[in-house]
């Protein structure tokens, strides 16, 4: 069975008991959550959400990359959304190379050119926190004067730690 096919019947056995179909679209806590991709956090239950909660974003390395930007512009704007956590994580594989690095890959793997992409890797996890609230906070996309929050997960605790 392939993991698409164990996703279709696990989805069968969540929809059967189905019962928050009828939530509004803006989130309940009118937060959004920008967070790494990386399969080990569970934003959802470190943070105590529920169904409905808050609008996650997550992609590699929870940065606040142009596209991030733009979905926090969405929840802003048309969902009401009035405060932004960014969660980084101890180790994050973002840490482990260099645009190079993964330009060269790609060229060597694939074939292909991309030397105009910048995937945003860093070498300081709590500089690359300090740095997306500060990108978040200076976009002229997004809401002034609303509280942006920047936070570490640790991996192996489990704990949320503030980066001032």
């Amino acid at each position: 069975m392939s993991v698409a096919q164990e996703f279709q019947k696990a989805n069968a056995a969540y929809a059967s008991s189905f019962s928050k179909g009828n939530l509004p679209m803006p989130p309940g806590r009118h937060v959004a959550v920008l967070t790494c991709m990386d399969a080990r956090l569970d934003p959802a239950r470190f943070l105590g959400l529920e169904v409905g909660d808050a609008h996650v974003i997550r992609n590699a390395g929870g940065r606040a990359s142009e596209d991030a930007i733009r979905s926090l512009a969405i929840s802003q704007q048309l969902l009401g959304t009035n405060e932004v956590v960014v969660i980084h994580h101890t180790d994050c594989g973002m840490l482990t190379f260099s645009n190079e690095d993964l330009r060269k890959k790609l060229k060597q793997e694939l074939n292909a050119n991309a030397e105009h992409i910048d995937f945003l890797p860093f070498k300081d996890l709590e500089q690359s926190v300090r740095d997306d609230v500060a990108t978040i906070k200076n976009s002229p996309l997004l809401l002034k004067n609303i509280e942006v929050s920047g936070f570490i997960y640790d991996v192996k605790s489990g704990r949320l730690l503030p980066v001032t």
